[in-house]
Formats: structure tokens, sequence, C-alpha cells
């Protein structure tokens, strides 16, 4: 099964025909973790907003990430809700946190750490979002899937722009490429539980 997308600008290796037989297999599993992740996702946008109150213009960008992606987690939750999945824990795969230990503990370095962190894993649900959207049999989640592209897209292009609005595009280049490197090391051996960053 051919991943049929263009390369996306952040991340090195491209999905992993594997993943997409997995989720196709496990779809009620993979949308509950769906909705885990957008959670995760607007807490992200908050958080970073409490810690980082004076930067006005990440402000501004992460409110309007963080409204999105609440959003997006209620549509999932209605879907989970008509399929009869309820809401529950489910353990994490190990991708999150390999990605958070790379960030690094003291400023200025941490905030551009965590804006490109954001980015990487934005462009890859944008990535896994579009390969759902391409393959999942049921119309309604494709519909559902192709309609959230363009805003995982927005989103990892907002971090961007923000990392290259606090830093120099050099060093932000430079960095992207140390922890793009990173992302696609920890999807080389697929994660045994599907996960939408299995």
């Amino acid at each position: 099964m051919a991943s049929e997308l263009p390369k996306i600008k952040f991340l090195q290796q491209p999905t992993a025909p594997a993943w997409v037989e997995q989720a196709l297999a496990n779809l009620d599993t993979v949308l509950l973790d769906h909705s885990h992740c957008e959670r995760k996702a607007a807490g992200v946008a908050l958080n970073l907003m409490f810690r980082y109150p004076s930067n006005t213009k990440m402000v501004k960008a992460l409110t309007a990430i963080a409204k999105e992606e609440l959003e997006h987690f209620e549509q999932v939750n209605q879907i989970l809700e008509r399929r009869g999945v309820p809401l529950g824990p489910l353990s994490a795969p190990p991708y999150g946190a390999g990605l958070n230990q790379q960030i690094r503990r003291t400023e200025p370095e941490r905030l551009l750490d965590f804006l490109l962190v954001c980015g990487l894993i934005e462009a890859r649900s944008h990535e896994r979002l579009s390969l759902l959207s391409a393959h999942v049999p049921d119309p309604e989640l494709a519909r559902f899937y192709r309609a959230l592209m363009a805003s995982e897209a927005r989103h990892y292009g907002a971090y961007w722009v923000l990392a290259t609005t606090y830093y120099e595009r050099s060093l932000v280049e430079q960095r992207l490429e140390e922890l793009a490197t990173v992302e696609s090391q920890l999807l080389v051996t697929l994660h045994p539980e599907p996960r939408i960053h299995s």
C-alpha cells in the first residue's frame, strides 16, 4: 500500500505502509487515540501561553490553535459516541516522550525546541490523517479526516512561523533538522499498539 502523499517539509521520512494497515485494522482504537491527541495538543498550546505570557504574537497564534484543537476534540468524541466507543485511557506510545526528551531545559533554547517539537508532531499528524482520509473505507471518516488536513497543516506552519519570529532562520533550520532526525527514528519500529503516532 503506497503512501500516495507528497513529501511534507518538516518530515525526513514518510510513514510506512505497515502503519496504515495497522490503523485500518484498529480504527476504533486509533479514533480514541486521536481524541487524546487533540486534547493534548490543546493543552500544549495553553501551557505555552501560560509559560510565555508576554510573547504577544505567540499567545495570539496559540489561542487560535487551542480553540481549533478543542473543536476537533469535540468532533472526534462525537464520532466515538456514534460508533459506541466509550472515552477512556490509553497507554501512550514512546513517540511524544521521546521528542520531549530532546527539549533543552534552559532558555532561549527551550522555547525554540518546544515550538519545533510541536511543529513536528503537527506535521506528522497532518501526514497520517491524510493517509487515513485516502484509505479509510468509511465515507464519514474519510470526509472527517480530509476536513482536518488543512487545519493540521496550518498548525505546523504556525509553529514554524513562530520559531522564525523569535529566532534566526539558520538556527531554526539547523535545530529542526536535528529534531526531525530523532522524530523519524522514533517511528522506525512500528509500535505494537495502534496509535496516531505509533
